[in-house]
């Protein structure tokens, strides 16, 4: 018989905000099934005797407590005795992060793992977008400061995002050519994604929601008051959202293509029926606001398309 374990390779819960977390949803929804968690955080992850264990604990959620979680038991688990591994620590897409997909691929064969961890390694959550151009603002990646410039007088106003940064973080708009500002942020992460400046983020993004190659939801994300960003993480408000058919076609294509790369969840981002570049598979967010939104419960869909 199946263990009915699920690991979940997070931060710690403390650091989670249960109004809006993904991972606490998704775990929430499996505990109804008399699933146990257990919980790790990356840094405890270790192969000792050809075995992959990790140090954590079994946990259980609940939204109705005050304290939103409780620590059961602590463990030091072979994770092959799981059924199911979630990988969902925030980036930064480092070698930290990415050592730990080397040390899961090594299981793969023996447990199911979302997102699948050389699928996760091998896509860069904004590089992946290049082949997508053509339903993208003009966007160049690069850390040359010679085109940086040459783009910024071509296109005027201009957004820069680190290419392996998460959550908003040091996103900047250019209004006029801030050389220090570019250097400074290039010195820090290496290359960068450069793109022309959709004034109509105002009226908010659209997140997308995709499991198992299906579209399954999606929010709009509307920035504060004097922001240009709209992650819920730095002030934005999740509402209701509908898809164009432009914003249906080019998402149901991408779902196919993640899909046939082996990528089972994923978020992908639309600023005014453009694409912006974000294709968000390391730990996808926003289930949580859908529900409270439409009350309806992708988590369900989920772990339904994993058969759980």
């Amino acid at each position: 018989m199946i263990n009915k374990i699920v690991a979940i390779q997070g931060d710690h819960p403390s650091s989670l905000n249960p109004k809006t977390d993904t991972s606490i949803f998704l775990a929430k929804e499996i505990q109804r099934k008399k699933y146990k968690i257990f919980f790790y955080e990356p840094k405890n992850l270790s192969i000792i005797n050809s075995n992959v264990v990790a140090e954590g604990y079994f946990i259980k959620f609940n939204y109705n407590k005050k304290k939103f979680f409780k620590i059961l038991k602590k463990k030091k688990m072979y994770l092959t005795n799981c059924r199911f591994i979630l990988i969902r620590q925030n980036p930064p897409f480092n070698l930290n992060y990415i050592t730990t997909t080397y040390i899961l691929d090594t299981i793969k064969d023996k447990i199911k793992i979302i997102n699948d961890p050389t699928s996760i390694r091998n896509i860069s959550e904004k590089l992946y977008s290049a082949k997508y151009k053509k339903f993208m603002p003009n966007t160049i990646f690069t850390q040359n400061i010679n085109e940086i410039r040459k783009f910024f007088k071509e296109n005027n106003k201009v957004i820069i995002k680190p290419i392996h940064s998460f959550g908003g973080n040091d996103i900047s708009l250019l209004s006029k050519f801030n050389l220090k500002l570019v250097k400074k942020i290039i010195k820090k992460y290496n290359y960068i994604m450069c793109q022309k400046f959709l004034p109509n983020i105002s009226k908010g993004d659209k997140r997308v929601f995709i499991v198992n190659g299906k579209i399954v939801g999606a929010i709009s994300r509307i920035p504060k008051k004097g922001s240009f960003l709209s992650n819920l993480s730095k002030g934005g408000k999740a509402i209701k959202a509908n898809l164009s058919s432009k914003e249906k076609k080019i998402s149901n294509k991408i779902a196919k293509d993640l899909k046939k790369d082996n990528i089972f969840f994923a978020g992908i981002d639309f600023i005014d029926q453009k694409l912006n570049g974000d294709i968000n598979v390391t730990s996808p967010t926003g289930l949580k606001n859908f529900y409270d939104l439409s009350k309806i419960n992708i988590a369900k869909t989920f772990w339904k398309e994993l058969r759980a």
